[in-house]
């Protein structure tokens, strides 16, 4: 019998194992984020990393938010200020099996609002590479910028912010970026980056042209990291995604399976900032 699994559901964990296993992928979620000058640290029931170098949500987020419902509260409250004094406009929180099951009652009375649901995934079959992926560079990192900023819909100067943290990432052993090249077009085609420690890795992005897509670039992206982060020692790839239509076929494809939800709740905290 598969120990990952609740032999009576072919889909989802068990909860206990279920909130096992998030907590080590948010340690590394956690981890990756502060490359290279963010900290981890605890508010109150939750877990905080802030990288002010970093635009992307995913380095500046909370979780494992578990306690007693007046302690998860009042973490919440005290979460607002604590990204406001990091300069951020908007706190966010992911809610897994690391979180209390009331959260949803909680952060609707403290004004946070539900603003992203995804599934965590589980890699499970490797996969081949049939596109030629190679390591990124340091020329590749203002396109890679450009790929994520247009997905994340960054500013100009959140662009130009995370071209500095992928050049950290580069130099971090725990990181993998990888490219594919457009033979049509002096550009990138598509980019996936990778994170490992302690034995469990996360595929973190995964973009590819729209003028690119179902032409098998995202999966050899995505095969290329999944054998990297193996070979640094990788027990367990994790990654985050959509749950149904085209994003699931995908995840299917690459050889990973939904194991729990993630919902991302978030706060402006504008109002808080000095």
């Amino acid at each position: 019998m598969d120990p990952l699994h609740d032999p009576d559901d072919d889909a989802l964990l068990h909860p206990r194992q279920a909130r096992e296993l998030a907590g080590l992928v948010e340690n590394a979620r956690l981890a990756s984020g502060a490359v290279r000058y963010g900290r981890i640290g605890r508010v109150g029931a939750a877990t905080l990393v802030l990288n002010q170098d970093n635009p992307l949500p995913a380095a500046n987020h909370a979780c494992g938010l578990w306690g007693t419902l007046a302690e998860v509260a009042t973490t919440l409250l005290t979460l607002e200020q604590s990204f406001a004094d990091a300069g951020r406009s908007e706190a966010v929180v992911y809610a897994s099996p690391t979180t209390v099951g009331e959260i949803e009652g909680i952060a609707d009375d403290s004004g946070w609002r539900a603003v992203e649901e995804n599934m965590a995934l589980l890699h499970r079959a490797r996969k081949t590479a049939t596109q030629p992926v190679r390591p990124a560079t340091d020329d590749d990192l203002r396109g890679i910028a450009e790929l994520i900023g247009d997905d994340a819909g960054l500013s100009d100067s959140g662009e130009r912010r995370l071209v500095r943290t992928l050049a950290h990432r580069g130099d971090d052993p725990r990181c993998v970026l990888r490219v594919l090249d457009d033979p049509e077009a002096d550009r990138l085609a598509g980019f996936a980056q990778g994170f490992v420690e302690h034995g469990v890795a996360l595929v973190e992005h995964a973009i590819v042209r729209p003028g690119r897509r179902r032409r098998g670039a995202g999966s050899s992206l995505v095969a290329d990291v999944v054998d990297d982060l193996y070979a640094r020692g990788a027990r367990l790839v994790a990654a985050y995604g959509d749950e149904g239509g085209a994003a699931e076929r995908f995840t299917e494809t690459c050889g990973f399976e939904p194991v729990y939800p993630v919902t991302a709740y978030a706060r402006r905290v504008d109002e808080l900032l000095d």
